[in-house]
């Protein structure tokens, strides 16, 4: 080598990654034993040598891992980033958590921040739009970049992707309200052309397709008052619907409440299955049937992963999904409580 060797040489050399090797050099117990020693055996081999004072100046970012968030109002997004968040400190990391508000300017600049302090990895639930402004930069920086729930990057190489098997989801609550009888069934909410919208499209087409049931989309922004509002839509415009899938909780429990405000009966006259189980989904009358990604669960797995990523250098697959579940409750299934 006709250069000083550096610390992106030592982690080629011994296959982990840069932040890994930074750890080892600042003796951390956060690194198993034979991975140090492979970091060891590589800076031997091609000569490298540390440079203490310079990476005292760093010394106190080692062990901060950022958090990005696209929507923290949403309790789905709010319960990933709180376990995510518990997990990763009861290893010793402390996190920095920043929610773009579905803002792909406001993501760019909160992610330059978040490299410009010094983090060790990146857990990114992105925003759409902007992406070479988020992306770039993190690509620049040789950070481990984890996206998750929603796949903005194609480039699973460099940006793993994770989230729950939103299409089984999709797949699962379709075959429930057949079972359960439905004639005309929407999926409602999502907006159009979104990866999460067409992901959890998608069981649901693929079930209407196998029955001969032609489909019904209709899209909209995936919040509460929305939802609400599409009670009155349904009822006068699409009176033949008597079984909804909504793309997401909030939407589900707004239609509840639209329905309870125009008198239109749920369970029986229409059938509601909402995505994600929410907490609330339990809590409401009539209890709320969704689709549980066990968010916690969920997030546990990605603090797991991101951690084999920096300590290990095991470099997480271009793309993985987990196990979801339909839970039954009595907005489709109106016997069960």
């Amino acid at each position: 080598m006709d250069r000083r060797p550096t610390i992106r040489d030592v982690a080629r050399r011994a296959g982990v990654s840069k932040s890994t090797v930074s750890l080892v050099l600042q003796n951390s117990p956060q690194v198993r034993a034979e991975t140090r020693e492979d970091v060891r055996r590589a800076m031997a081999e091609l000569g490298y040598v540390y440079n203490r004072t310079a990476a005292n100046l760093r010394s106190a970012n080692v062990g901060l891992i950022g958090l990005v968030i696209n929507d923290l109002r949403n309790p789905f997004f709010t319960e990933f980033a709180a376990s995510a968040q518990m997990a990763l400190s009861a290893r010793g990391y402390t996190t920095v958590i920043a929610n773009t508000d579905e803002d792909a300017a406001l993501q760019a600049q909160v992610v330059a921040s978040m490299i410009e302090h010094g983090v060790s990895a990146l857990i990114i639930s992105p925003t759409y739009g902007k992406e070479a402004e988020t992306f770039d930069p993190i690509a620049r920086a040789g950070i481990p970049a984890l996206q998750v729930l929603r796949k903005v990057v194609d480039d699973g190489a460099q940006f793993p992707f994770a989230a729950p098997d939103y299409e089984t989801g999709g797949r699962l609550a379709a075959e429930h309200l057949l079972a359960e009888g439905a004639r005309r069934m929407a999926f409602l909410g999502g907006l159009e052309g979104r990866t999460a919208t067409g992901k959890r499209m998608s069981g649901y087409l693929s079930v209407l397709a196998e029955a001969g049931m032609a489909p019904l989309c209709l899209h909209g922004r995936p919040s509460r008052a929305w939802g609400r509002e599409m009670a009155q839509v349904l009822a006068s415009d699409h009176p033949q619907v008597d079984a909804v899938i909504c793309f997401n909780d909030l939407v589900a429990l707004g239609l509840l409440a639209g329905c309870a405000r125009i008198g239109r009966d749920v369970g029986h006259g229409l059938k509601i299955v909402g995505f994600d189980d929410i907490e609330e989904c339990a809590q409401v009358w009539p209890g709320l049937s969704s689709v549980r990604c066990d968010i916690a669960g969920f997030a546990r797995a990605m603090a797991a992963t991101t951690l084999g990523w920096l300590e290990d250098g095991i470099v997480p697959p271009p793309e993985r999904s987990t196990p979801v579940e339909l839970i039954v409750r009595s907005s489709s299934h109106p016997e069960d409580g």
